[in-house]
C-alpha cells in the first residue's frame, strides 16, 4: 500500500515563509513524480508546483518566483518552500505521487494540510 504523509501547514502573517513536507511510502515501487496542489473554499484543486525524474520542474503561474519545490529521490521525500505568502494562498495543499507499479503509472494522494496565511 502506498501512503503519503505530509506535514508542515499552519497559519502565517502575509508576507511570512511556511515549509511543507511530504513522504511517501512507495512499498518498493518507484516514484517518478512528485508534486503539491493547493484547493480553496469553492475553487477547483490547482497545481502549485511539480518535481518529475529527470528532473523537470514546473510551478503554477501564481506561485512562481515565491515558492521552491524540492525532492530527495533516495528518501522519496518532496518538500515545498513557501515564501512571501499572501492571504490568497490560503488552501488545503495536497502531496500527490506518481509511482510506476509494473507498467502502471498510479497517482497516490496525501491527506492535505491547511495552509493559513491571515493577519
Amino acid at each position: 500500500q502506498v501512503q503519503l504523509v505530509e506535514s508542515g501547514g499552519g497559519l502565517v502573517q502575509p508576507g511570512e515563509s511556511l515549509r511543507l513536507s511530504c513522504a511517501v511510502s512507495a512499498n518498493g515501487f518507484s516514484v517518478t513524480a512528485m508534486s503539491w496542489y493547493r484547493q480553496a473554499p469553492g475553487n477547483q484543486r490547482e497545481l502549485v508546483a511539480k518535481y518529475a525524474n529527470g528532473p523537470r520542474i514546473n510551478y503554477g503561474d501564481a506561485v512562481k518566483g515565491r515558492f521552491t519545490i524540492s525532492r530527495d529521490n533516495a528518501k522519496n521525500t518532496c518538500d515545498l518552500r513557501m515564501t512571501s505568502l499572501q492571504p490568497e494562498d490560503t488552501a488545503v495543499y495536497y502531496c500527490e505521487a506518481q509511482v510506476l507499479e509494473g507498467s502502471w503509472v498510479r497517482d497516490y494522494w496525501g491527506q492535505g494540510t491547511q495552509v493559513t496565511v491571515s493577519s
